[in-house]
């Protein structure tokens, strides 16, 4: 584990439920450039959660509204179901997500849409968008 073991027990904690999907956390967190690492385990900020979704209910998570650079909420919120997608599929959503943090949900370098962005650094993580998304037969 790196030297952010804190901070990533705590970032996986609320994955207890879904331990294929625990473990992908982690092993996203821990194949991340040592930048990016201690930019999220030294962020109070920047946290990790699992959606809440009750049929006919909806979603509910509380964090800080979004807001400047250095205020707000950088929380990454993952859907239970990513713990039966395939492998491949979940960890790039996942780096995916965690790039859009690194990214205060912005561009990189020259690309601008946010999208665009957040799926060329999780590539450049290591993380490719799959061709097969994994979605469809998942409930």
């Amino acid at each position: 584990m790196s030297d952010h073991r804190e901070a990533f027990a705590t970032f996986i904690k609320p994955f207890a439920e879904f331990p294929a999907l625990q473990q992908r956390v982690l092993d996203v967190l821990e194949s991340l450039p040592a930048d990016v690492q201690l930019d999220f385990a030294s962020d109070p900020r920047f946290d990790v959660a699992i959606e809440d979704y009750q049929p006919g209910k909806g979603s509910r998570l509380f964090i800080a509204s979004p807001g400047a650079v250095g205020k707000g909420s950088r929380c990454v919120v993952l859907r239970p179901k990513l713990d039966r997608a395939s492998e491949a599929f979940a960890k790039y959503v996942i780096a995916h997500e965690f790039a859009h943090a690194h990214l205060h949900n912005g561009g990189w370098g020259e690309i601008t849409d946010i999208e665009q962005a957040a799926d060329a650094l999780a590539a450049s993580w290591g993380f490719d968008r799959p061709e097969q998304t994994g979605w469809a037969w998942l409930q």
